[in-house]
């Protein structure tokens, strides 16, 4: 078992470390305006195809 002074300065570094993480990190807000008509799609033959993006940004 570690003494409680060496548990407690690992917690510390480790909230650091989270803390810079989450900082370097910018954040975006979407404004979604539920109120919006949503277009209607006539043929169930046309959906285009549908995928994912992965932006990193170092």
């Amino acid at each position: 078992m570690l003494p409680p002074f060496i548990i407690e300065q690992i917690r510390r570094l480790e909230e650091e470390a989270r803390r810079q993480r989450e900082g370097d990190q910018p954040r975006l807000e979407l404004p979604l305006d539920s109120g919006m008509p949503r277009p209607r799609r006539e043929r169930e033959e046309e959906k285009p195809e549908r995928g994912v993006v992965i932006l990193d940004i170092v």
